[in-house]
């Protein structure tokens, strides 16, 4: 992976890690994928077409890069999926325990194992919101508990998981599935209120995890296991600007962009997702204002996974 300067090339003085209130980690990895492969360049197309985006948003009538992006040095680990996890794990806390707005790119989704897990010892009461064709439920995949295929078991199992968008899985999943808190694409479609039911299902605390597979194969291609059937962009923007202004959001996640040489527009609109995802976190933030995650270290989460702190 190329290195990028600073995030969208943005001036050096919103650049910093001791200042800059949001982090970026780019994470790429493409390790357990199962059909279509290129998930570890998608950090690089993302960066770069994020320098070629105007950073004025008109709906939030901001520039939220103002409030500070430090761009993190990728995670290259690769060695086997269980590290990846550890090492995502590991860097996340780390920036979290340093009050940070902490945001990761793919790389393909095993690697929110990591990142869900290190928010979860650090917010009480999480909500992750999983926007995704695929329910990754199964327990164990390809030998591994760390497969993409296994994006969000351990998520069923630790907080209060929400899905949304979701139409394909495999029967074994079912049984790891609530089902007051899955929302199918086919019964998205026949409820106007879907959104405001989504919201509801979410606690104060919440944690997006984006898989690029949620859209609609017509407005984003390229992505590693397309479905027909998913969200279109202001339907995705609708919901995440309901949950960004009515509950904490306390980081996020985008995996799954497979970049090719010919259609340059999905890199362009995982960059515009991941600046609009931005911006409704801070709209109403002061630039020159102290931000605080609300970040709290919970004893029983790190009893239960047993990772050994920096």
């Amino acid at each position: 992976m190329k290195t990028t300067k600073n995030y969208a090339g943005t001036p050096n003085e919103f650049a910093q890690q001791e200042t800059a209130k949001i982090v970026l980690i780019p994470v790429p990895y493409d390790g357990t994928s199962t059909w279509g492969k290129g998930a570890d360049k998608g950090p690089e197309a993302f960066l770069e077409a994020s320098e070629n985006m105007e950073l004025y948003d008109i709906e939030t009538d901001t520039e939220v890069y103002r409030q500070g992006i430090y761009l993190a040095g990728a995670i290259t680990e690769n060695s086997t999926p269980e590290a990846v996890v550890n090492k995502v794990h590991e860097t996340t806390k780390k920036y979290i325990k340093r009050n940070k707005f902490v945001t990761l790119f793919g790389g393909e989704h095993s690697i929110s194992i990591g990142s869900i897990r290190a928010f979860n010892e650090h917010f009480e009461s999480l909500t992750v919101l999983q926007i995704d064709a695929h329910a990754d439920l199964r327990a164990e995949y390809g030998g591994t508990p760390y497969n993409h295929a296994c994006a969000v078991h351990e998520a069923s199992r630790t907080t209060n998981l929400v899905q949304v968008g979701i139409r394909s899985m495999d029967a074994i999943e079912k049984t790891y599935m609530n089902e007051d808190n899955m929302f199918f694409a086919h019964d998205m479609v026949n409820d106007e209120f879907w959104m405001d039911k989504v919201v509801e299902a979410c606690t104060d605390n919440v944690f997006i995890t984006f898989d690029l597979d949620a859209f609609d194969p017509s407005i984003l291609p390229s992505t590693g296991t397309p479905e027909p059937g998913g969200l279109l962009w202001y339907e995705a923007l609708g919901l995440l600007k309901m949950v960004f202004a009515e509950k904490n959001v306390v980081g996020f996640d985008i995996v799954e962009l497979c970049p090719n040489d010919i259609d340059k527009s999905s890199d362009f609109l995982a960059a515009k997702l991941y600046y609009k995802m931005l911006s409704y976190k801070f709209n109403e933030e002061a630039e020159d204002g102290v931000y605080d995650s609300g970040f709290t270290s919970k004893e029983n989460n790190h009893q239960k996974f047993k990772f050994e702190d920096e």
